[in-house]
Formats: structure tokens, sequence, C-alpha cells
């Protein structure tokens, strides 16, 4: 006879791991007891030597889907206590913690069985769950992961409930979010006006998408606008409502039959889309008729992810816009009452329900690339998952960037990337990013010693981590952006480097002052050389070429020597550029985009960011023709005037717009693999790692890895965190730890950059 002790920390509590101990421990015969801890759970076993072995042998093989067991600490003694039986001890809280905490998990299939028998005492309850599926992330307030400390809290269990919750047989033993009707939160709709309407709510709410009715739906991280697809009139109501003129809608489809039907999905895609994290999946539009849904070649969509989504869909509502319900630029909104206020007159109808949304959290969003997700907005389903990286610190806080903000908080090999929490804009959405990096703090008992943010002086995120600095005392480290962008890809994928850096994005300011966007980096985490970027391109008027795309236009024109008369207020830009009023220079992928698809009339005023780009790629027909690609100097710069020449002289003879903006895009591949190439054979690097929001373009990302090959470079993508600034988090917190491991001396309490 012998006694184990056992500590194992992962995703193990809310998923069920304690029931699935106790079966096992049953089968071996076994006697002790588990508890959760803010480590993780710990139990103790005792029985004969070789059953235990064959339990531990067991343990990590046959445990539940969504556990992910990190670390099994085990620790045997010959001195036993005479346990009797298996017990699941009440949780430890300890001073120390160090739990990982489950994603939102979709409904489960049991669940879904039983949501739709009307012999289960749980038939059409929208709230059904088990240890298997349901709320998680979102509800949690503290760890241990128990009922207490959840917004089911204040839901006591009826006696049915409680039976089960105790039973080891039943699917819901220990399942912290369990409940019914009798005890679980309730359901109900509003209309316009703020009145409880009688009746079944989810009937209700059928009833007036049906009628064409906007309705507001909470769901498990935030609200949603919901309406019905098949009706452009519909839909521009709901544009016009909230102020959402083109961008892109997302849909639910009631099944993958339904998406298939309006997409093309792959085996791959199909995967993903009905996996447990039940993102948002862009894919590629097959059916005619859907440009009031989203103007380019891809439809974001999911499926329903939640009982009531599943009720709310019945047998006939195949499909739905479903978009989150906030208002332009600010954070989706979860409160009953925010949602009555803020969203009156935009919504007709409200389906609510009294259980709190403890965090915000937006749907995720990603292609499929490779088999793997490609993430544009990694939220509900991943976060607050970890990523694992190699030579990691604690401590770091990593503030992110102003666009797509995020942050990371780092403990020894894990860090944590915060979900979406949308552009640094406003006072609302700075407000949802500090309270963030609270939940966080707490959740996972992380103590910031060193801040590391952008260069960029007037992000909001620099200003935050300025301040706390200055505040706290803390050291504060400034990372130039794209050396971010190319850490975070290289964490991504475990990469230790040097590597090569493919980085394109918008905007990111560069340490010489100017704004840099398409570069070639090479490097690793410590430090990085500038080898390659483009031309550098005079926004005239500053930021307001973001979205007045002609003004970058006229300047692309103008500096290769073609006729620049058919620009409206062609004279105004040319006084700017030749008095160089307000015209700063920028190196920016994305300007590029933007300035051809003016000079192809695809767009000339962006309505949403990266408008332009997303329509030449949507517009980009079949073919393998190319322009020059001209490189010259040291560092390689790409001269994109003699392309700019050709564009002019194909659209003037009569070629299609879409098979110019294929030759523009097929070149820019060329380039990339050309001066990754000329890199390589100067440093003897050969990965190469492709980051940044312009790499969301699924030509170049179907097209370019396969040219990179073709040199006898590997390339590298994102798989885990996004590729746009909402990953960029990540590079921050791995550069900071490599400089501060590298020296500690070197990190004071005076902001110094990387270069």
């Amino acid at each position: 006879m012998m006694r184990l002790h056992m500590e194992i920390r992962g995703v193990v509590q809310g998923v069920g791991f304690r029931p699935f101990v106790h079966r096992l421990v049953s089968e071996h015969d076994l006697n002790g007891y588990i508890k959760n801890t803010s480590s993780g759970v710990e139990l103790e076993l005792e029985g004969e030597h070789a059953a235990l072995e064959r339990f531990c042998e067991a343990l990590p093989q046959r445990a539940p889907k969504l556990a992910v067991i990190e670390e099994i600490r085990t620790r045997y003694t010959e001195e036993t206590v005479g346990y009797r039986g298996f017990t699941i001890r009440q949780s430890k809280t300890e001073a120390f913690r160090n739990t990982l905490i489950s994603p939102d998990i979709c409904i489960c299939d049991d669940c879904l069985r039983e949501l739709l028998d009307p012999a289960d005492r749980r038939y059409r309850y929208p709230f059904i769950n088990c240890t298997n599926c349901g709320p998680r992330f979102t509800i949690v307030k503290d760890v241990p992961y128990d009922r207490a400390l959840t917004s089911m809290g204040k839901f006591p269990m009826c006696p049915r409930c409680d039976r089960e919750y105790h039973d080891i047989e039943n699917r819901r033993y220990h399942a912290q979010p369990d409940c019914c009707p009798d005890c679980g939160p309730r359901v109900f709709f509003l209309d316009g006006a703020g009145r409880e309407l009688p009746g079944d709510a989810i009937e209700t709410a059928r009833a007036w998408l049906k009628a064409g009715k906007i309705v507001a739906v909470k769901g498990l991280g935030g609200m949603h606008l919901a309406c019905r697809c098949d009706d452009a009139q519909i839909a521009a109501r709901l544009r016009q409502r909230k102020q959402r003129d083109e961008k892109p809608f997302a849909v639910m489809c009631r099944s993958l039959e339904t998406a298939r039907r309006v997409c093309t999905v792959s085996d791959a895609e199909a995967e993903v889309l009905c996996g447990f994290r039940r993102p948002i999946v862009l894919l590629q539009k097959r059916a005619p008729g859907l440009s009031h849904l989203s103007e380019n070649g891809y439809l974001g969509v999911m499926l329903p992810y939640t009982p009531l989504h599943v009720l709310l869909f019945g047998a006939d509502i195949d499909m739905l816009i479903m978009t989150s319900a906030n208002l332009s630029d600010t954070p989706i909104l979860c409160r009953n009452e925010d949602a009555l206020r803020e969203l009156r007159g935009i919504a007709d109808g409200f389906l609510l329900h009294d259980r709190d949304i403890q965090t915000r959290c937006d749907d995720s969003l990603c292609w499929v690339l490779d088999g793997r997700e490609y993430p544009a907005r990694r939220s509900r389903g991943y976060v607050p998952f970890p990523v694992r990286v190699e030579n990691g610190r604690s401590g770091i806080l990593a503030c992110g960037a102003e666009q797509k903000a995020s942050f990371c908080l780092t403990k020894g090999n894990y860090v944590f990337p915060s979900q979406h929490i949308g552009d640094l804009k406003n006072v609302e959405t700075l407000e949802h990013y500090e309270g963030q990096f609270a939940h966080f703090q707490r959740l996972f008992d992380i103590e910031p010693e060193l801040l590391v943010c952008d260069l960029h002086p007037d992000y909001m995120s620099t200003r935050y981590a300025q301040d706390r600095a200055e505040a706290e005392g803390l050291p504060l480290l400034q990372v130039q952006h794209h050396h971010a962008h190319m850490a975070a890809c290289m964490a991504d994928n475990d990469l230790p480097g040097p590597c090569i850096g493919l980085i394109w994005d918008g905007t990111g300011y560069g340490t010489d002052g100017t704004t840099w966007g398409g570069e070639c980096l090479v490097g690793g985490y410590e430090s990085f050389e500038r080898r390659g970027s483009i031309r550098p391109i005079p926004l005239i008027g500053g930021d307001r070429a973001v979205k007045e795309l002609d003004r970058v236009a006229f300047t692309l024109l103008r500096d290769a020597g073609c006729e620049t008369g058919g620009i409206p207020n062609a004279d105004t830009y040319e006084t700017m550029l030749r008095a160089g009023l307000n015209c700063p220079l920028s190196s920016g992928m994305g300007r590029l985009f933007d300035g051809v698809a003016a000079i192809l009339g695809i767009k000339r005023l962006a309505n949403y960011e990266g408008q332009g780009a997303v329509l030449l790629e949507a517009a980009a027909a079949e073919d393998e023709g190319e322009y020059p690609a001209v490189l010259t100097g040291e560092p390689l710069c790409f001269d994109w005037r003699p392309m700019i020449r050709a564009i002019v002289s194909e659209r003037d003879g009569g070629v299609p717009a879409g098979v110019i903006a294929a030759r523009f895009l097929n070149t820019l591949i060329r380039m990339a693999a050309e001066t990754a190439a000329s890199v390589s054979r100067e440093t003897g690097v050969t990965d190469v790692v492709l980051s940044g929001g312009s790499f969301q373009n699924m030509y170049i990302m179907h097209r370019l890895p396969e040219k990179l090959r073709e040199r006898g470079l590997k390339p590298w993508h994102h798989s885990r965190v996004s590729t746009n600034d909402e990953g960029l988090s990540l590079g921050q917190a791995m550069i900071a730890a490599a400089i501060w491991k590298k020296d500690e001396e070197n990190v004071s309490c005076s902001s110094f950059e990387t270069d």
C-alpha cells in the first residue's frame, strides 16, 4: 500500500475534471480526495502501488476533451492515512495562484439533445449546461472556480439540481453553472420602450425577427443585434441605425448545411466552424445576392453556440445577421440597463436574461489557413487560455498598440493575452482596457514588475504605460511596432530566432520618427535591423489620407510621373506637397493598397479601416501577370513608381480592374520573396515570419509562402494570436523578457527603445 500526492496544473477547473478523476479512482479501487486549488487541482490517493501507477498512466490519456493538462507533480510515500472512499473536498484558496481558467464553451451534444426533448425537465430551457459545456470565463469573478465566485452565485440550486451536482454518475456532477427552470436564470422580452411583454420570450423574439424587426439578444459575453438576412432593406435599416454604412456583417447559420448553401466550406473550415470554440469563420461566398451583408469575397459565418441561440433559430429560421451591439468604436454592451439606454432607437426589441456577464468577450474571428485557425480577433472560446512560450519571464505587462488593442500579462512560460478590447479612441474603451488589466491580474495572480508599450507617443496605450510606470515606480520599455509584430509571430511558432520578418501593415512609428509599414527586418527578440522597406509615400493631410484614398492616389501618380488631372482637389494636393504642408512620409504597405484601389476606381473613400485593401483583394481575378518589382539601395527599397506607371498604362488601355489588381498583388508577392531571399543570402537566416494587418489578405497568404519556399526559405504565419495589431502585445512581452533576461541593469525607470 502506498500514498500518492498529485498536483495538476492547466485547464482543470470547470471542465468536469474532478468528476472524471472520481470515476477513474473508482475503476482502480483507490481511496482519497481531490479539491480545486488556486493552482489547479490537488489529490491524494491510497492503494496498491501498481494500481496507483495504472491510474497515473490513464489520467492524461482519458482526461475530458476540454481539459488541458500542463503539468503533473507526483510524490509517493509509504506512510498511509487510511482514507475510506473518495471525496471532493472544499476548494482551497492559497496566497499564490497559478490556475488556468477555461474559455466559454458551446452547447454540447448531450445538452442539445435534452434541450429539444419534450420529456426532459430542461426542455427548451435556454441556460442548460453541464461539465462539458456552458459559460466559463465570462461568468468568473475570481478563482478557484466555484459557483459562489461566479455570476451564478445568486442562483441557489434547487434540490433536484443539487442531487445531480453531488451524483458522480451524473453529467452535471460538480458543474458549477448547473441550473434548471426552477432555480436558474430567466429570459424575458422587452419592447422598444423597455416594457416586458407576456408569453414565451424566445417565441416573441422569433416572431419579431420574422416580421423584419431588429432584436438585441443577450449572449455569453455581450449583446448582439439580430435581424433577417434575406431582406436588403432590413439590413440597410440596421446599417443606418447603427451607423455602419459598409462594413461587413457577420451571420449566424442554423446549421453547417445552411452555411454550405451560401459559402464554400472545406473540411478544415467545417471542423473549426463546428468546434467547441465556435468562432466566426471567414468563408468564401458562393451564393449571389449577399452584397448587403459583405461587399467582399468573404462572409463571416458562425453557428449557434448557446442553447438560447438554438431556440431562437428553431426549425424555420436558417440565417440571421448577428452583429455586436455597441455604438461606433465603443465596447460591446453587456448590461441590461446599458442596452436599454444605448440601443433605444436602434433595436426594436430586447431578448434579455438576468444572469450577469462578468466579463465582456466578443465573438472570435478567423480564417482557416493550412488547416489551422488564422486569427483576426482572438476572444470568446479562446480567452483566457494562455499562449505557452519558451524562455518566458513573470511580471511583464505588455500594453499593445492603439488599434485592435489588447494586452498581455506573463507568468513564467505562460503569456495571457486579453480578449479583443477594441480601438483605444475613447474613454469607454480605455475604461474597459484598464478594467481587464485588474481582472487578469486578480485571476492569474500577476503583479507587474515591468511595463512595455509601443514607441508611438500619442497612443493611449503608451500614455497609460507611461503614467502607470511613473505612478508605481516601475521600469518601462518602449518597443518599435514592427519589431513587436515580428517577435509575436516568432513566439506564435516557438521560433528562437534569428528570423527574417516581412512585416506589412498600415501604420507603425519607426525609430527614425517616420511612419513604417512595409518592412523587411532581421533579428530576434533582443534586437533587429531594418533590411528592406518601400519607397516612402507622402500622406497629404496626414491621417485624412487613411480615409480619403484619392490623396494617396495623387501622390503615387505624381511621383510616378503620371497624369493626375482626374483626381478631385488635385491643385490643392499639389500645393500641399510643394509646401510640405502636413504631408508626413509613410512606408506603410496599407497605403500602397489604398492608393492603387483609388487609381483603379475600386474605392476612393474608405468607410472602415482597410476597406480599400479588402475590396482590392475581392476584385482580383485569376491572373499570373506581374509588373516591374524594382529593388534598389541598402537597405533594399521597393521603388513602386515603375509598377504604378505600368498599372496606369494598362488601366488606360482598357485592361479590367480585376486583372490589374491581381497583377499588382502578384508583384508585391514577388517583391517580398526576392527581398527575403536577398537578406537570407547576406545573413544565412532562412526562417521568415509574416505578420501585420496587410497579411490578412488571403490572396497573398495563399501564394507568398510557396514563393518563399521556392527560394529555399521557411515561411511561418500566425495561428495562436492575430496577425494584426491585436497580436502585437505578445511580441512586446517576448522582447521585454529577452532584454530583461540578458541584462537586468539595462532596464531602468526611464523608457528606451530597441533598434
